[in-house]
């Protein structure tokens, strides 16, 4: 290959390319700019009510009260243009994590940048399981096989090699099942051959998720029931007192205050927001669905290497046939010993010399050791791992002679290596004790060889050179993390290619319950109805293969369980795929790994899941309250509105008053309920139903039950006002800041589902705080400034009559928070 294309693009020329092809990326849905937004809430029922009562008010001749409430209408738009543009900065930021990265060489070295940064002219770097990111053509490679599925819907992977016409071309989206090399990108983005299935793909609608599907129910229900109230409102009022547009903007009003149009708001902004404390917590979310399910889990299926271990191998034991070495002994005692060294030395020479894998990692490490520089010889073939075949055998020229070196699990070296039964009994019970204490456990076997090199391994005159036991520590996080999980109800399930001793030793130290381990064979020899009835006393399965995780996976869900599961290589996309939460490994995982799962860990750390698991109930609970936060709310504001109607007393409620109390109730369900702070329980109950609805009966009979005894209290000092013959603007000014005192009652009732009024005060919010300074100083001025007052058809109150509206909301409080005693357990299932 030329020196100059082996440099690659300078990042100059990158930098170019970028800018002059555009990003390598599919076309997606067109950003939500501040013109879209603002005709989307144009399309709102709220903003159309608004406007309707500026039109009433501009023709009854109250100019400032219309001017006003198109002050409101913006303010609306202005807010949802700043929470949207919140919203896609989140986006991209999580955009710029999930991207799959891509390995290139600029500037003569290599260098891991997103895909979507690649440019035509690239030199790719790819290995075993890399999802290709754009086209290009093979120019240097080795026993690549290429998945292309995708694109053509052949399943059988597709051989590769440089200068082979069709054979050496690459597509964008292909996977690389085997072997790995060098390509020059050609196309990228919507220029590539994905491209032009992604610009079909960008015009169809994707379905919704269920919990916006349900938001939307709840919002056409209520949106039924507002019109139908507002057009009777509208008939009593006008036919009973003959004030039509005094009607009509009561009509008005009485809509507003029946139309939640807060639940596709809070939808969103917890939607988002969640995604975005996921991230924090180590854990990219790729869909958002996922975060309504993570509160569902009951079975966690994990891996143990680099999840439950901390994926740094070091070689604990050499057994040369009865010559052992261990750390307590210096490295020179191997150089002394013909039998370790060539041990050793044979492992050293089985492994792949770009230490990639840890395990790898530590052979060579000692070999270099215990002899610097003298890995030499030329690797002629490789027989990589195999399902059929957990072994790897290289074959190196050294001179004049062919070494076969041969590493891999214990029962496929010993059937490479044609051992009789007593010779294989010894080594296995060898192997259980070493296993038994945590360890992994690999055999070494060694052959000579003659050219033609046959085409399976199997032909070699192998015989055993011993054992190379690997010590790989636990996470400090990890016994906590199982023991956080089992008090939530949920199962963790250790899925392990190990041995079942050392899968066992494993579990133990981590607090899984390892007395039933179920074997790959045995899982094997399982019809679906056998393992699904042995998965429900199992917690370890060891000597599994990537294709027997969809089983296992498919065995849990038959018996009703909500599941997770993580992986990282190629083969195990389709247990991902299954699971309801797929969760790939964001640094030793594979790009086909993380594209089929839901979340991506980003520490490959199991204290990261059950962080995960953590978070998103937080955000289920906090979503729970926020729609019951609503549901309450909008109960006296109704009821006030309606009274009028019924009673015939004086209309306090205006449309620019309600469109007041929204900007209040607005950040409050969105972003102060959205900050709460979790349940002290969250992580010590039971995972809820996954078809459990957002608006349990319980939580809906709970918000009634706030809502019409807040409503109580607001008709109780709205009836002392009327008696008590004050004016017009005295009486609405005092029910408003009464609803107002009610409104802030019900924001720190639902905080919590505990009955606490320590809970209710005391829980750290900083955005409460916020919101409820800047709700004051707002209230202060309306009330307070003689122009504000005159603007919204408001009095002056006596300090005695401000202490009513103050006592009205402290009675409420109490009151509510002693009869969430008797709703407390089920609100929090």
């Amino acid at each position: 290959m030329p020196a100059d294309l082996l440099a690659g693009l300078t990042a100059a020329e990158a930098r170019d390319r970028l800018e002059s092809d555009g990003y390598n990326e599919l076309p997606r849905e067109r950003r939500s700019t501040p013109l879209r937004v603002a005709l989307e809430v144009l399309r709102e029922p709220m903003f159309a009510l608004l406007v309707a009562a500026a039109a009433v008010y501009a023709l009854i001749g109250e100019a400032g009260e219309s001017l006003l409430l198109v002050g409101f209408a913006t303010v609306s738009i202005s807010i949802a243009i700043v929470q949207r543009a919140r919203s896609e900065r989140a986006l991209e930021a999580l955009r710029g994590l999930a991207s799959p990265r891509a390995l290139v060489i600029r500037d003569g070295a290599r260098q891991r940048i997103p895909g979507r940064e690649v440019v035509r002219g690239d030199l790719l770097v790819l290995s075993e399981g890399d999802r290709v990111p754009a086209d290009g053509v093979i120019v240097a490679g080795g026993h690549l096989e290429v998945d292309e599925s995708l694109l053509t819907g052949e399943s059988l992977p597709v051989p590769k090699s440089p200068a082979n016409g069709d054979k050496s071309r690459l597509s964008g989206g292909s996977l690389v099942i085997r072997g790995n090399g060098l390509a020059l990108v050609t196309a990228t983005g919507s220029a590539s051959a994905i491209g032009v299935i992604g610009r079909s793909l960008a015009t169809l609608t994707p379905e919704q998720p269920r919990l916006q599907q349900e938001t939307r129910r709840l919002v056409l229900a209520f949106g039924i029931a507002a019109v139908v109230a507002c057009t009777l409102a509208v008939l009593v009022y006008g036919f009973v007192r003959g004030a039509w547009l005094d009607a009509v903007l009561g009509g008005i009003a009485l809509g507003m205050a029946l139309l939640p149009e807060e639940f596709p708001l809070v939808l969103a902004v917890f939607m988002v927001m969640g995604a975005w404390r996921l991230s924090r917590s180590r854990v990219l979310t790729r869909r958002a669905a996922v975060i309504e399910t993570l509160g569902a889990a009951t079975v966690l299926c994990t891996d143990k290497t680099g999840t439950l271990t901390r994926n740094l191998m070091s070689v604990a034991v050499l057994d040369a046939m009865g010559e052992t070495w261990d750390p307590h002994l210096p490295a020179s005692r191997i150089a002394e010993s013909a039998a370790l060294s060539t041990l050793l030395e044979h492992a050293a020479l089985a492994s792949d010399e770009h230490h990639v894998d840890p395990m790898e990692r530590a052979l060579d490490g000692l070999w270099t050791l215990v002899r610097p520089g003298s890995r030499n010889g030329e690797l002629l073939r490789e027989y990589p791992l195999r399902p059929e075949r957990l072994a790897v055998t290289r074959v190196w020229r050294q001179g004049a002679q062919l070494v076969v070196a041969a590493k891999g699990a214990p029962e496929a070296i010993a059937r490479l290596c044609r051992l009789d039964a007593a010779a294989a009994a010894a080594q296995d019970a060898r192997v259980r004790e070493l296993a038994g204490r945590g360890m992994r456990v690999l055999a070494v076997a060694r052959a000579v060889a003659q050219e033609p090199l046959p085409d399976a391994p199997q032909v070699f005159a192998f015989h055993g050179l011993g054992l190379v036991a690997f010590a790989d520590p636990l996470r400090d996080s990890v016994p906590a993390a199982v023991a956080e999980c089992r008090a939530a109800g949920i199962r963790v399930v250790m899925i392990t290619g190990d041995f079942p001793a050392t899968a066992r030793a494993i579990a133990g130290q981590a607090g899984i319950d390892g007395g039933v381990v179920v074997s790959g064979d045995e899982l094997q020899s399982l019809d679906d109805t056998a393992l699904a009835r042995r998965v429900r006393e199992a917690a370890v399965f060891a000597r599994i293969t990537p294709a027997q995780k969809l089983r296992i996976v498919e065995a849990f869900k038959a018996n009703g369980e909500v599941v997770a599961m993580t992986g990282d290589g190629v083969n195990d996309a389709p247990a991902l795929k299954a699971a309801h939460i797929g969760i790939a490994m964001g640094g030793r995982g594979t790009d086909v790994a993380r594209e089929a799962a839901s979340i991506v860990l980003l520490d490959d750390d199991f204290g990261s899941i059950v962080r995960g698991i953590r978070v998103g109930r937080r955000i289920y609970d906090n979503l729970r309250k926020a729609m019951g936060y609503i549901c309450a709310i909008h109960v006296p504001i109704a009821g006030v509105a309606l009274l009028p109607v019924l009673l015939g007393w004086p209309m306090v409620l205006t449309p620019m008053l309600i469109a007041l109390l929204e900007l209040i109730i607005d950040p409050a369900c969105s972003v102060v309920l959205e900050a709460e702070p979790e349940e002290a329980s969250v992580m010590r109950r039971p995972p809820r139903a996954p078809t459990s609805s957002l608006l349990s009966r319980a939580l809906l009979a709970w918000s009634l039950v706030q809502g019409v005894v807040a409503f109580t209290v607001v008709a109780a000092v709205f009836a002392m006002a009327v008696r008590s013959s004050l004016s017009v603007e005295t009486v609405r000014t005092l029910v408003f800041l009464t609803l107002v005192g009610v409104n802030f009652t019900l924001i720190f009732v639902n905080r919590t589902f505990s009955a606490s009024l320590r809970a209710a005060f005391g829980r750290p919010n900083k955005m409460l705080w916020w919101g409820l300074g800047i709700a004051s100083v707002v209230l202060a001025v309306v009330a307070g400034l003689p122009e504000a007052r005159r603007f919204f058809g408001l009095g002056v109150l006596l300090p005695s009559q401000w202490l009513v509206c103050a006592m009205a909301a402290v009675t409420l409080l109490v009151g509510l928070e002693l009869a969430k005693r008797a709703w407390q357990r089920p609100l929090e299932h």
